[in-house]
C-alpha cells in the first residue's frame, strides 16, 4: 500500500472516530435530559420540610377537577426589601404547585404568569388587574384576590413571623374550584345602605370587594319575598333606617336558630330597628346611645373616632398583628347583654371597642352641649362589634355548626367614603369570612422566616476588603508562581 493512501485512510478513520463520538455524546446528553425532564424525583431534607407542601394541600390538589391559573403581580423589588421577599416566597411556594399537579391532565393542573402592570398595562387590564403586589387565583370565570398582608402572619406592625401563603392560596384554590359559590344577600326595604349606590354613602365599593373575593351578590326584600332563600350563606343588613315588621324579625330568628344562618347586622344609632327579640335572644344589645370619646389620642383630624381596642379573635388578629386602626364616625354601643339569659351553648364576644375615655350619650337628642352622665351614660371600652355564635345546640354534648351573629354599632365604616382606610376593610371582610365560614385558615403550618444577620465593624469590614482584594488573588498567584518552577524543574 501506498505511503500517502495509508495516512489518508487514517485521517478519515480519525474523523469518522470524531463524529461517532460526537454522536454519541449529543444522544447521551439528549437521553439524559429527556430522563430528568419526564422522570426525576425531588427530595426535601430539611428538618421541618419547609420546602415542600403540606399532606394536606397535596391531597387537594391530587383531587383538582378543574384548571387554576394563578396571576402574580408581584415583581422583585431591590429597593424594597420587604416585596422582594414576598416575590421570592410567592415564586418558590408557586413552583410547588405547578410541580405537584404536573401529572395531572391538562384540565386538572395550575399554571402561574407573572404579570408587571407597569410594563404591560394591557395585558393586566385585559386579565382585570388593576393593583400591583397582589395574587389573582381564576379558574373559569371564578377569582379570588389576595394582598400581601394575607400571606403572612405579622407581629409587632413590621415583624414578618412567618409565612402562612400556602394555606391562603389552598384557600383560595378550593374557593374557586367549589361546585358554587358562597351567596351573600343584601337586605332591602328598610332604607338600608345600596350596593349599587355610588356615592359617598353607597355600597358600591364594597359589592367589588365582595366580588373579587368570590362572593355572589344578590338583593333580598322581605316584605316581598317573605322567605329567606336556601342558598344564603350570608345576609348583610346595612344601615337600616326603618323598622323591620314582626313577621321578618321572625324569618330572621328563624333562620339563625333552626338552618344555622349567618348575619352582619349594622345599625346606625338614632334609628328604631325592630330586633331587639332577635338580639335578646343570641345574648346582644344595642344601646340607644352616641358614642363620643375627647381622648386626642382616639380622634382624627376630622373629629371621627379611632378604633384600636381589639379582642383576640380570627376577625381582629390581622388588626392586632399590625396594630391598624379602624375610622368610624357616629356609632351606637353593642355588647353583651346583661339581661339576656347564659344559654349553654352560645358565645358572646365584643371584639372591637373604643378608647377607655368614651362614653355613650344617652341624651344625644336633647339640645345643649354633650358631657358624661354618671348613673345614665354609659363609660369605657364601648363595643362597637360583638359577635354571637351558637357552638352546639342546648343541652346536648356534642358540636355542630351553629348560627353567627355579628353586630356593628355603625354602618358607615363599609361606606365608599370611609371603607378606603385599610382598617375599616380589613375588619369587615374578616368578619364576612368568619360569618360565612369561609376556610381562611386551614390546618396547614406557617413557615417560619429565617432571617440572618452579619454584623461587623468598620475595622472588621475593612480587613475582609482586603482578605477579598489582595489575599485571595496573592495565594492563587503564588500557587500559579509553583506550579510554574515546578514543571521547569
Amino acid at each position: 500500500m501506498h505511503l500517502a493512501e495509508s495516512f489518508r485512510t487514517a485521517r478519515w478513520i480519525r474523523i469518522v472516530n470524531l463524529l461517532l463520538q460526537a454522536v454519541l455524546f449529543l444522544s447521551l446528553f439528549g437521553g439524559l435530559n429527556y430522563v430528568a425532564q419526564n422522570h426525576f424525583g425531588r427530595f426535601d431534607l430539611t428538618q421541618s420540610r419547609r420546602y415542600s407542601l403540606s399532606a394536606e394541600t397535596r391531597s387537594y390538589l391530587d383531587r383538582l377537577e378543574k384548571p387554576v391559573r394563578i396571576y402574580v403581580t408581584f415583581r422583585d423589588e431591590k429597593d424594597d426589601e420587604e416585596l422582594a421577599q414576598a416575590y421570592t416566597d410567592l415564586r418558590g411556594l408557586l413552583r410547588e404547585y405547578v410541580y405537584a399537579t404536573r401529572n395531572n391532565d391538562e384540565r386538572r393542573q395550575i399554571a402561574v404568569d407573572f404579570v408587571d402592570v407597569y410594563q404591560n398595562p394591557k395585558q393586566a387590564q385585559a386579565l382585570g388587574i388593576e393593583q400591583p403586589n397582589v395574587v389573582v387565583v381564576t379558574s373559569g370565570e371564578r377569582r379570588r384576590l389576595v394582598t400581601i398582608d394575607e400571606l403572612y402572619r405579622i407581629k409587632n406592625k413590621k415583624t414578618r413571623e412567618a409565612f402562612r401563603g400556602e394555606a391562603t392560596l389552598t384557600a383560595a384554590i378550593l374557593d374557586v374550584t367549589a361546585a358554587e359559590r358562597k351567596k351573600i344577600y343584601f337586605v332591602q326595604g328598610h332604607g338600608e345602605a345600596q350596593p349599587d349606590d355610588v356615592s359617598e354613602r353607597g355600597l358600591s365599593q364594597l359589592r367589588d370587594a365582595l366580588r373579587q373575593r368570590n362572593f355572589d351578590l344578590a338583593a333580598l326584600d322581605l316584605t316581598r319575598d317573605r322567605r329567606i332563600p336556601d342558598d344564603a350563606a350570608l345576609l348583610l343588613i346595612v344601615g337600616p333606617t326603618d323598622r323591620f315588621q314582626r313577621f321578618e324579625e321572625e324569618l330572621l330568628r328563624d333562620y339563625l336558630q333552626t338552618r344555622a344562618g349567618r348575619i352582619v347586622l349594622m345599625l346606625n344609632p338614632g334609628k328604631q330597628h325592630g330586633l331587639d327579640i332577635l338580639l335578646f335572644d343570641w345574648g346582644i344589645i344595642a344601646y340607644d346611645d352616641v358614642i363620643y370619646d375627647p381622648s386626642a389620642a382616639a380622634s382624627a383630624e376630622s373629629g371621627e373616632i379611632l378604633i384600636n381596642h381589639y379582642t383576640p379573635h380570627p376577625i381582629t388578629q390581622t388588626l392586632i398583628n399590625n396594630q391598624v386602626y379602624v375610622l368610624i364616625g357616629l356609632a351606637r354601643t353593642v355588647a353583651a347583654d346583661p339581661g339576656a339569659p347564659v344559654e349553654d351553648g352560645i358565645k358572646v364576644q365584643t371584639l372591637a371597642a373604643t378608647s377607655e375615655s368614651a362614653w355613650g350619650e344617652r341624651g344625644y337628642r336633647l339640645p345643649g352641649p354633650r358631657q358624661y352622665t354618671p348613673g345614665q351614660d354609659l363609660h369605657g371600652n364601648l363595643g362597637i362589634l360583638t359577635i354571637s355564635e351558637r357552638l352546639k345546640p342546648a343541652n346536648l354534648p356534642l358540636s355542630v355548626p351553629g348560627g353567627r351573629l355579628a353586630v356593628f354599632g355603625t354602618s358607615d365604616l363599609i361606606t365608599n367614603n370611609r371603607i378606603v382606610t385599610l382598617g375599616n376593610l380589613t375588619l369587615f371582610l374578616a368578619t364576612v369570612n368568619w360569618a360565612a365560614e369561609r376556610d381562611v385558615d386551614l390546618n396547614i403550618p406557617a413557615r417560619p422566616i429565617e432571617r440572618f444577620q452579619l454584623a461587623l465593624s468598620q475595622e472588621e469590614l475593612a480587613r475582609l476588603r482586603l482578605g477579598l482584594l489582595l489575599v485571595v488573588p496573592g495565594a492563587v498567584a503564588l500557587l500559579g508562581l509553583i506550579v510554574y518552577w515546578t514543571r521547569r524543574s
